[in-house]
């Protein structure tokens, strides 16, 4: 029998990997969850993506799959107590499984009473989060974690989903059910896989007949409510913040201010927006206007303090500031090639001129010998090498083709051109 009182997402949440639907980049024969569950050696975790595609679930199944002790926490009502509970009652040499649902709302001290006990392998965290980890969880604990990114669930994986659904549900086994309109019901959605099974149980259960055909209208009867105009949680969100940050690469502050209206209305968290302008500062404005950072930056310190509603005023200045900006991603592209450089040609050795020489006999050894003080010769600049021999005239940062990087190049060329080729 099916049990009424647990809605359809929960009956058909999975228990195995090959029943999870989506995440095949993680789950699939070469993902790298499926290859730690089968050494039966899990490490700390946190699984990060939208709401609905699998966190729980994949948290349950790590958890059985393994064998070993689980334990759960949300971020929202537990506190420090809680988790000092839960690890006082692990037991010596058995690693216990912790999943916090909702982990980017613990502070810094409730994450840092997970620590200890992660370091020295009482317990294997698994936290999951809609949040970037990399500004919601403390560097301390996250340094201790591998992130795996989780990905909202197409269209295919939903009528997967509800197919299957509809051939294992004692419930909806029993009705004749006909898919014949899904926009809607995928809009409602927004990729969430819990939502959208429920939402379709919803509408089974409004018609009271054996057969069911599902159509749009039906499905916006029955849930009672418009397309969301902005979903924070759903599709919705990233598809917004997605229009937003290419309007202000583009320099359109009109349509950029629309989309930051679109979000505050939604109610967004300020300090999502602000966040994404601090980025979008470096990212695509950086060296044409170095301002454009400082005034993100201050945007972000001054929303979090202020909040809505007067935050909107801030938002907008800093946004048309930065959609009005001149753009270059010189200094983006300059990182990309320099991470690029060293993944391929590894640790290489520092130049001996530039080496650190605190002690004696790292002076007798030469390090720091032949270095030049750039402040002793004229225009405070003495060319030398110090890139390591192997890469030695590779330029990284091109100027972009802008007022104030032409400057930079000019002042570049007038000092590096027969090296780097200013």
């Amino acid at each position: 029998m099916f049990q009424e009182t647990q809605p359809l997402a929960e009956r058909l949440r999975p228990t195995k990997l090959d029943e999870l639907v989506g995440q095949e980049h993680l789950t699939g024969e070469t993902g790298i969850l499926r290859k730690t569950i089968s050494s039966g050696t899990v490490p700390s975790m946190v699984l990060w993506g939208p709401p609905g595609v699998g966190k729980t679930t994949i948290a349950n199944i790590i958890a059985n799959e393994v064998k070993q002790p689980f334990k759960t926490l949300s971020a929202i009502s537990a506190g420090v107590k809680e988790v000092r509970e839960v690890i006082n009652q692990t037991r010596p040499g058995v690693k216990t499984i912790l999943f916090i649902d909702e982990i980017h709302r613990f502070n810094k001290s409730q994450q840092d009473a997970l620590l200890g006990a992660v370091e020295k392998g009482r317990i294997t965290l698994i936290g999951a989060t809609t949040e970037n980890p990399s500004f919601e969880v403390n560097a301390a604990l996250l340094s201790r974690c591998q992130v795996y990114t989780l990905n909202s669930l197409r269209k295919e994986d939903l009528l997967k989903l509800i197919d299957h659904a509809c051939l294992v549900d004692e419930k909806l086994k029993s009705k004749e059910i006909t898919l014949k309109e899904t926009d809607v019901l995928f809009k409602l959605s927004g990729g969430d896989a819990r939502k959208i099974l429920n939402i379709f149980e919803l509408v089974v259960d409004a018609v009271n007949d054996d057969k069911v055909t599902v159509l749009d209208q039906l499905v916006m009867d029955t849930v009672q409510q418009k397309v969301p105009v902005y979903d924070k949680k759903g599709e919705m969100h990233y598809d917004i913040i997605s229009a937003f940050i290419k309007s202000l690469r583009g320099s359109d502050p009109n349509a950029a201010v629309y989309y930051l209206a679109r979000m505050i209305e939604g109610g967004e968290d300020v300090k999502f927006i602000a966040r994404r302008m601090v980025i979008l500062a470096s990212e695509d404005i950086g060296n044409a206007n170095p301002t454009a950072l400082v005034i993100a930056t201050n945007t972000f310190q001054a929303v979090s303090m202020i909040g809505y509603p007067e935050s909107r005023i801030i938002l907008s200045q800093c946004a048309t500031y930065l959609a009005s900006s001149p753009k270059s991603n010189a200094a983006y592209m300059a990182i990309n090639k320099a991470q690029q450089t060293v993944r391929q040609t590894g640790d290489l050795p520092v130049p001996m001129a530039i080496r650190n020489a605190p002690t004696k006999l790292m002076k007798d050894m030469d390090y720091g010998k032949g270095y030049k003080y750039a402040h002793d010769h004229a225009g405070n600049f003495v060319a030398m090498d110090f890139l390591p021999e192997e890469i030695n005239n590779t330029k990284f940062y091109d100027p972009g083709k802008n007022p104030r990087e032409e400057e930079m190049r000019k002042r570049l060329r007038a000092m590096w051109k027969e090296k780097y080729g200013y």
